[in-house]
């Protein structure tokens, strides 16, 4: 499993990898609905055709309008989202954003253990087709 891009934005990073992504929201952004468009590029470059994970790395402190789930929720090869969080509010925040989220929505102490559920996911995504 290699990173193979790597975007800097103005409000977060993001880094490519096989089957899933990981972006890392900056220090004081807020994330809003407008936040998918550029989302939705990202995954349709590198994921087009493929099923894919979304993993935030809440390493910094930022807020999140949840409505955004709701746009997120539409992108049709995101089958789950990890969120990685190490604080209680970070928990308690991504608890209440998963509300909105309608997919498959889990919350990590650490990265590794966000990429390792994603293969699970995937694997799962690819079972559920089948049938």
């Amino acid at each position: 499993m290699g990173m193979f891009h790597y975007y800097e934005f103005k409000e977060s990073q993001v880094f490519i990898f096989d089957n899933f992504l990981v972006n890392q929201i900056k220090e004081g952004i807020t994330v809003i609905p407008a936040h998918n468009d550029k989302l939705r590029k990202v995954i349709d470059k590198h994921f087009a055709n493929k099923k894919m994970v979304y993993i935030s790395n809440r390493y910094f402190n930022y807020a999140v309008d949840p409505l955004t789930y709701l746009e997120t929720s539409k992108i049709h090869n995101l089958v789950a989202m990890a969120i990685v969080a190490d604080t209680a509010i970070a928990k308690s925040n991504a608890a209440l954003e998963s509300m909105f989220y309608k997919k498959k929505f889990e919350v990590f102490e650490t990265l590794s253990e966000a990429m390792a559920w994603v293969q699970i996911q995937l694997a799962e995504s690819e079972v559920t087709k089948e049938n």
